[in-house]
């Protein structure tokens, strides 16, 4: 084993969440080591920067001098290197409660919610530093606009951190402001159902000191007698903060904020649908209760160019449109299907969805079918496992089955791009929050080819 300098190791740094916080570290000056199944694009950018990261379960690729391990619940116990740490008399962190100990010294802005949070820390992130606030931000995407996950200033004095409803991650933070942007069923394999999640978000809200706030979308209606100080947000005149006159114009989407009834702001955003809009509204929330000024606001947000993977436009010409999106649960595939609808009229939209996980395939195989269906043509690879074994009868042809749309298929890897090479589809959308990811650079090579 190599000797050096004291060093922190992360088991699955090529996670979203796990780089952001090896960037952390090594921003700090610390040396950063770290395991990954596979070289990816990130873990190569990640390695450009500085960190040693290798890709085989191996105890003897690891460092001494390894003074802290962080790792991912994604990690087994099974994993050599996972066991090897746990022999040791070395500190072992899992992600989460290290990003909690950082949040408590800061003043600490969270994003909670099953849905939307990526993309509401990124413009969070964008409108801090527009309005030059010192802080430190990890967000779970590439957010366009910095080229990366993680920024931190010299001298921080603001955090803004996505809060995981996972492995009840977010209970780890200390926030002063809190969002929560939705609070639907999902990773029913960590809850027993909807109360429990709900109980969940309801501690979550119950972190927040007294003077703090909590910015929730309209609908949610299980904070109320529960938490004080509290705004709301949705596209209805009864949100504290609302929008209308929702518009789009020349490729962007246009609304008016208001505040209590009263107009604050004409904005005009590139990123186009409806959850968007709400998306934009809570972080108008963050930054004016930071105190950040109207003119700062609408510039930083009609700036923002987007997060990677999140609505992301890989082709937009007259003949051809090709977007990406993370979306892998029902009601994300139910707000990125009508936005593209609204965005691209009267065009045949052809949908390759990978599900993510045995588990939420089978708890939701009849609402991706009802959701899926919205689609003209249908492609369905297969279940991207994660962390999961996979589950007797749980197939991506449940799914299948299940769509009433007559072109639907399901298709391996080859399949997909030898049909994409033939059928040229004029507007393309791949959905998904596993290694579907990987094959956009691909694809978009073989849309754009004459």
């Amino acid at each position: 084993m190599k000797k050096g300098p004291d060093i922190v190791y992360f088991l699955g740094i090529g996670g979203i969440g796990m780089s952001a916080l090896a960037r952390y570290f090594h921003s700090l000056g610390l040396t950063v080591y770290g395991y990954d199944v596979s070289s990816t694009p990130l873990t190569r950018q990640l390695e450009a920067e500085g960190m040693h990261i290798h890709y085989a379960d191996d105890v003897s690729l690891i460092p001494e001098n390894v003074t802290m391990v962080i790792y991912t619940p994604a990690i087994p116990e099974t994993n050599r290197e996972f066991r090897y740490f746990k022999t040791r008399n070395i500190k072992m962190e899992k992600r989460a409660a290290v990003i909690g100990e950082i949040s408590r010294g800061l003043f600490t802005i969270a994003i909670a919610g099953t849905h939307g949070k990526t993309s509401i820390t990124a413009m969070v992130m964008q409108i801090l530093h527009t309005a030059g606030l010192p802080m430190v931000a990890f967000v779970g995407g590439i957010v366009k606009n910095f080229g990366t996950n993680f920024i931190i200033s010299e001298h921080p004095q603001y955090m803004v951190v996505e809060a995981d409803e996972y492995d009840r991650s977010l209970l780890t933070l200390h926030p002063d402001i809190g969002v929560i942007t939705s609070v639907d069923a999902d990773h029913l394999d960590v809850y027993s159902g909807l109360e429990d999640l709900q109980r969940t978000f309801l501690q979550f809200a119950h972190l927040l000191p007294e003077k703090g706030l909590l910015i929730h979308q309209e609908k949610l209606k299980i904070f109320d007698g529960e938490i004080k100080n509290r705004m709301s947000y949705g596209t209805t005149g009864d949100a504290v903060l609302s929008a209308n006159n929702i518009r789009l114009e020349e490729g962007l989407y246009c609304f008016n904020v208001r505040q209590n009834g009263k107009q604050l702001m004409l904005l005009k955003m590139h990123i186009p649908g409806r959850h968007y809009v709400e998306n934009a509204l809570a972080a108008v929330g963050v930054a004016l209760r930071l105190g950040v000024g109207i003119p700062v606001i609408k510039r930083a947000l009609e700036t923002f160019v987007g997060v990677v993977r999140r609505f992301d436009y890989r082709i937009r010409t007259s003949e051809r449109v090709y977007i990406d999106d993370y979306a892998h649960h029902p009601e994300e595939l139910r707000a990125t299907l009508q936005a593209v609808r609204q965005t691209c009229p009267g065009r045949k939209i052809t949908a390759v969805f990978q599900p993510h996980l045995y588990s939420r395939t089978r708890d939701f195989a009849d609402d991706f079918a009802r959701v899926l269906s919205e689609a003209d043509c249908l492609i369905l690879l297969e279940i991207y496992p994660a962390r999961e074994k996979p589950i007797p009868g749980v197939t991506s042809q449940m799914i299948a089955d299940k769509v009433s749309i007559a072109e639907k298929y399901v298709m391996n890897k080859k399949e997909l791009f030898a049909f994409l090479k033939k059928e040229k589809p004029a507007l393309l959308l791949t959905l998904g929050a596993g290694d579907i990811g990987l094959m956009v650079g691909e694809i978009e090579k073989i849309m754009m080819a004459s």
